[in-house]
C-alpha cells in the first residue's frame, strides 16, 4: 500500500468547459529546470512506504531525494499562476515535489497529490502546514496512480512529465482517474520546433538525463491526443521550449456520438 497522509477539505463542483485553442506566445519566465515537479501537503503522518524497484524510476527518486534535502524550492512564476489558477473541484497534482505550486491554487478546491520522493514530501508537508493548506498526499509512482477511475475534476502536471521515466503511461493514468468532462492541465519542458534550439536540446539531453533525469525532447501533446482528449488551449514560449496545455476529457455521450 502506498504511503499516504491526509487532511479533509471542502469539495467544489467542476464546471470548466470550452473549445477554443489559443496559440499566442506570452512573455513569461522559464521555470527553473532544477525545480521540476513540485507541490504540498498539511499536518499529517505517513502510514507506510512502498519500495520502488531498482530501475530508472528508482534512480529518479534518489536524485530528487538528494535535491530536496540540499536545495530550496524555487519560487513560482506566471506559468504556475496560469496552471493552478484553473483547478476546480477534486484536484490531483502528479509530481508534487517540494511545494512550489501550493500558493497558486484557488481556495475551495479539494487538493490531492502524488510524489515519488519521500524527502520532497516531507518538505511539502512542512510548507503546507505553514500556509494552512488542506491536502491529501501519497507517495508513489505516476505510472501507477492509487486512485479509482473517473475520480478527479482536474489533473495537473507542473514540469513533471520531463522527468517521469514512462511519460506515456503517466498521461494515460492521469486520463483514467479524470472524470468525464474534467480537465488535464500541464506546463512542461518540450521539444522546440526551432531547429537550432532543438539541436541544442539534443546536445544537452544526455547530460541532463544523467544529472537530473530530465528529458528535453518530449512531446506531451502527442500522448494527450492519443488518449482522446480535446485540446482547449495550447501555448508555446521561449522559442517553443515551454508548453502550456489545457485539455478536456469527453463526456460519455460525446464518445458515443463520435462512434
Amino acid at each position: 500500500m502506498l504511503g499516504s497522509a491526509s487532511i479533509s477539505a471542502a469539495r467544489t463542483p467542476s464546471g470548466v468547459r470550452g473549445n477554443s485553442i489559443g496559440r499566442r506566445i506570452p512573455a513569461f519566465a522559464l521555470a527553473n529546470r532544477a525545480g521540476v515537479p513540485l507541490f504540498a501537503e498539511t499536518a499529517c503522518r505517513y502510514r507506510s512506504r512502498v519500495p520502488v524497484p531498482d530501475t530508472e524510476t528508482e534512480r529518479i527518486r534518489r536524485i530528487y531525494d538528494r535535491r530536496s534535502a540540499t536545495s530550496a524550492a524555487p519560487k513560482g512564476d506566471a506559468n504556475l499562476r496560469w496552471l493552478c489558477g484553473q483547478a476546480q473541484g477534486e484536484t490531483l497534482e502528479v509530481g508534487i515535489g517540494r511545494g512550489r505550486t501550493l500558493p497558486f491554487y484557488p481556495p475551495g478546491i479539494h487538493l490531492s497529490a502524488i510524489e515519488l520522493s519521500g524527502v520532497a514530501l516531507e518538505t511539502t508537508r512542512r510548507r503546507a502546514v505553514e500556509l494552512g493548506i488542506h491536502i491529501t498526499l501519497h507517495q508513489g509512482d505516476a505510472a501507477s496512480l492509487p486512485y479509482p477511475d473517473d475520480h478527479f475534476d482536474t489533473v495537473v502536471f507542473s514540469f513533471a512529465l520531463c522527468t517521469i521515466p514512462d511519460d506515456r503511461t503517466a498521461v494515460a493514468e492521469a486520463v483514467r482517474v479524470l472524470c468525464p468532462g474534467g480537465r488535464l492541465l500541464l506546463v512542461e519542458h518540450v521539444r522546440s520546433p526551432n531547429v537550432i534550439v532543438r539541436a541544442l536540446e539534443r546536445l544537452f539531453e544526455p547530460i541532463e538525463l544523467r544529472r537530473m533525469g530530465d528529458h528535453l525532447l518530449r512531446e506531451p501533446l502527442n500522448h494527450v491526443l492519443a488518449e482522446g482528449l480535446e485540446v482547449e488551449r495550447l501555448e508555446r514560449s521561449w522559442l517553443g521550449v515551454v508548453e502550456r496545455l489545457a485539455a478536456r476529457k469527453p463526456e460519455a455521450d460525446e464518445l458515443e456520438e463520435a462512434v
